[in-house]
């Protein structure tokens, strides 16, 4: 037995098989259950990585600024853009960092699944190798393949693209956006890239493992929810930067006295007045019809 097999393949497929014996023999459950521990026990990396990318987003006019100053100067924008990074404590490779220290867990799952299921002739003979000398362990085997009407040695088309759906949600979440168009772009590139990928394998990859991606999905979804919000899926103004702000200057109004070059002026409400105040009640302006009427009376 190669160390591979010795410090992560065989641990897996016996604490699968142990957890089976505890939640009813099920082994979908023991798979969530799996899950769940191995996200526990990165929560404080998942956590430093969702904070980051908060923090990213809080960055994005400041990052806009150096953008702007340096768009000619390619390597002192990187210069600027990794020294900002490190003095906000942002971490721009956090998710990949993740998602590589899963990847053996993923390999030992898919082992273990094809070896603990028998989906090969022999694999309860290959699984004889792996097993602790514990009685428990041969007293619940063969294992149950089915789960929720799925057999989980099988691919599944409905949590297949649960996987796609789930990782595009839970990274939609965590996305910053970015005022460079060639960065937003491959922000979006990579936003469909990954969970179409993982749809893609999740199609030719037993279904067990394809349980194990929508549950990490879903907690770091759950995660992500409690420490910021919706993120990327809430749409939202973008925040301008100092560069793009536009200053006007008001200036007071002077009043200034109406000039119609005549000494009496009648505003709207029918009152007159003149440049010296307001006519004498004892004055009357001139109304050609009222007093035309009046002397056709005295005539």
């Amino acid at each position: 037995m190669n160390i591979w097999e010795l410090i992560i393949q065989q641990p897996v497929i016996n604490v699968l098989i142990v957890m089976t014996h505890y939640l009813a023999n099920n082994f979908g459950l023991a798979i969530i259950a799996l899950t769940v521990l191995v996200n526990l026990a990165m929560l404080s990396m998942t956590l430093s990585q969702i904070r980051s990318a908060k923090a990213m987003q809080e960055l994005q006019p400041k990052i806009a600024e150096i953008q702007k100053k340096y768009a000619k100067d390619r390597q002192k924008l990187g210069q600027e853009q990794m020294k900002l990074y490190k003095e906000s404590g942002v971490k721009p490779a956090g998710c990949a960092i993740t998602m590589v220290i899963q990847m053996p867990v993923w390999i030992a799952l898919y082992q273990s699944i094809m070896l603990a299921l028998a989906v090969a002739p022999e694999g309860l003979l290959n699984l004889s190798r792996y097993l602790y000398p514990w009685p428990l362990l041969y007293s619940i085997l063969p294992l149950n393949r089915e789960f929720l009407t799925m057999n989980l040695a099988e691919p599944n088309i409905i949590l297949a693209i649960l996987v796609g759906v789930t990782m595009w949600l839970q990274q939609k979440m965590s996305t910053t956006t970015s005022t460079d168009p060639k960065q937003a772009q491959q922000t979006q590139i990579m936003l469909w890239m990954m969970p179409l990928l993982f749809a893609y394998l999740a199609f030719s990859f037993p279904t067990g493992l394809s349980l194990y991606w929508v549950t990490s999905s879903i907690f770091r979804i759950v995660l992500q929810y409690r420490i910021s919000g919706w993120g990327g899926l809430r749409r939202a103004a973008p925040r301008p930067s100092e560069t793009d702000k536009r200053y006007v200057k008001f200036e007071a109004a002077v009043e200034k006295k109406d000039d119609v070059g005549a000494d009496i002026v009648i505003n709207d409400s029918g009152a007159a007045k003149s440049d010296t105040g307001p006519l004498k009640p004892g004055k009357m302006r001139y109304l050609p019809g009222r007093d035309r009427a009046q002397r056709r009376r005295k005539k």
